[in-house]
């Protein structure tokens, strides 16, 4: 059920390592499914192409045609170098209590809502996320409200109250939304029981029988700025990911689609692990900070960094701060933690000529024609200390840096749950690090069935992308 993988992921999005791992004699009780070894293709022979039905549908506004697209109230369209979306005259006021600060304060307010989309795949799950900058003394809210399978409407959902900085608002998602069909688990909206039928007395639009799903959607942003202020945030991409992923305890195997061919891309390497113990009130420190750290190896592979300024509150006597930047500039007060999937977007596009998306993978053939193109991609995974060969841990929830392909088709990883930043690199078999990927079932550590993200990732990449980076990203339906 898309509650319940999404609650477990919400608990321990960010790896420790040793988290979840079995005795020898535990773990060989458990049915873990026997998994088929994919093939590699004789030499000389193309490749068949690897096809799944379709699951997953991006969408993402982010031209100078976008923003007029849109119902605006307060807020105009700018063109030049990079589009955007920024307050002119404000649509009003409002008084914003900070559950997590206990400040209320007053703010101008404008919005813009995007026009309806109905995605390709009518969808158990959908994640927004969205590129701004926000000086100090802005900040932006998103939300999302859909049409379901039966005809009726969603309330708006807020999906995030995010700033780049952390001086004026507590950057924070939203638990707690339900209107009995959908509800908000951190950063994903989910179908409640997406093995309920739709109502069959609904309006003439909706199929007797069908699975409840979010048919259609509508994105709203509401920017905010202190009164009498000019300054304002600029929204340069906002979007979402709606997805339909069959529950599935293992995955197709797909075959090695470039025998020989294999690419590695040079992206820093940061490990998690040394940064243990510093800065606790940031998800207990280091041994949380698989997303951040990730996030982080991308940004400075793109050739962004943190500015001096930027980094001027870290303790001098740390190694790697842009870390600890990171892992502050991503944390979720009401998740209390860094692995907020949208935020970590956010704070990589944050950087100037930054783009960043959440989105879903649906095989490793996606995976290899994005590093072809030379955009290494941050996963999400879950999995018994058994299940990855050589990772040493398991974990309830990790984040990691995949960076190339061996001549084989094993996965080259640069994994933050590492002593140091030299171990980070590794090398994980192909099939292991596929299913444990792209599933959606799996059993803990307790032997119980549990949740798998089935194929969450990040993307980034630069405002000006080379041609086969772009024709890479709009293979998976992201411009």
């Amino acid at each position: 059920m898309a509650t319940s993988r999404r609650t477990v992921l919400s608990a321990a999005i960010a790896a420790a390592a040793g988290a979840g791992a079995l005795s020898a004699a535990s773990a060989a009780a458990l049915p873990v499914p026997a998994l088929p070894v994919p093939a590699t293709l004789p030499a000389g022979r193309p490749p068949r192409p690897y096809r799944t039905p379709p699951t997953v549908d991006n969408r993402f506004w982010s031209s100078y045609a976008d923003w007029h697209s849109g119902a605006r109230e307060g807020v105009r369209a700018v063109a030049g170098r990079r589009s955007g979306l920024v307050i002119t005259r404000p649509a009003g006021l409002l008084e914003y209590a900070d559950p997590h600060t206990g400040r209320t304060e007053s703010w101008e307010y404008a919005t813009w809502t995007s026009p309806e989309h109905r995605p390709e795949v009518p969808a158990t799950e959908v994640i927004a996320s969205w590129n701004a900058e926000t000086p100090a003394g802005t900040w932006l809210q998103t939300e999302l409200s859909g049409v379901y399978s039966d005809g009726t409407t969603s309330p708006w959902f807020v999906l995030g109250r995010w700033a780049s900085g952390d001086g004026d608002i507590a950057r924070t998602s939203l638990d707690g939304q339900s209107d009995g069909r959908a509800s908000v688990w951190t950063d994903t909206l989910s179908i409640d029981d997406a093995d309920a039928d739709a109502d069959a007395d609904a309006d003439a639009d909706a199929a007797s029988g069908q699975r409840l799903r979010l048919r259609s959607y509508r994105l709203r942003l509401t920017l905010h700025r202190r009164p009498g202020s000019r300054l304002t945030p600029t929204v340069h991409r906002v979007g979402a990911m709606a997805s339909d992923v069959p529950d599935r305890f293992t995955v197709p195997a797909t075959p090695v689609t470039r025998p020989g061919a294999a690419r590695e891309l040079e992206v820093p390497r940061y490990s998690q692990n040394i940064h243990i113990g510093r800065y606790p009130e940031y998800d207990n420190g280091g041994e949380a900070w698989c997303s951040p750290a990730s996030s982080q190896m991308i940004i400075e592979y793109w050739g962004r960094r943190p500015t001096p300024e930027d980094l001027a509150w870290v303790d001098p006597a740390f190694d790697d701060p842009q870390v600890c930047h990171a892992a502050r500039s991503t944390y979720d007060h009401q998740y209390r933690g860094c692995g907020n999937w949208p935020f970590n977007a956010a704070y990589a596009a944050s950087h100037p000529g930054m783009n960043a998306v959440v989105t879903r993978l649906t095989s490793l053939t996606d995976l290899e024609r994005l590093i072809a193109a030379g955009i290494p991609v941050i996963t999400s995974q879950s999995f018994l200390k058994e299940e990855l060969t050589g990772a040493g841990y398991g974990t309830a929830g990790h984040l990691m840096t995949v960076i190339g392909f061996t001549p084989e088709g094993d996965v080259i990883a640069n994994d933050p749950a590492s002593d140091s930043n030299e171990e980070v690199r590794r090398v994980y078999r192909r099939r292991e690090w596929e299913n444990i990927w792209l599933r959606t079932k799996r059993y803990n550590a307790s032997g119980k069935v549990s949740s798998g993200t089935g194929g969450v990732c990040y993307l980034y990449w630069p405002e000006r992308p080379t041609p086969a980076q772009r024709r890479a990203l709009a293979a998976l339906g992201v411009r």
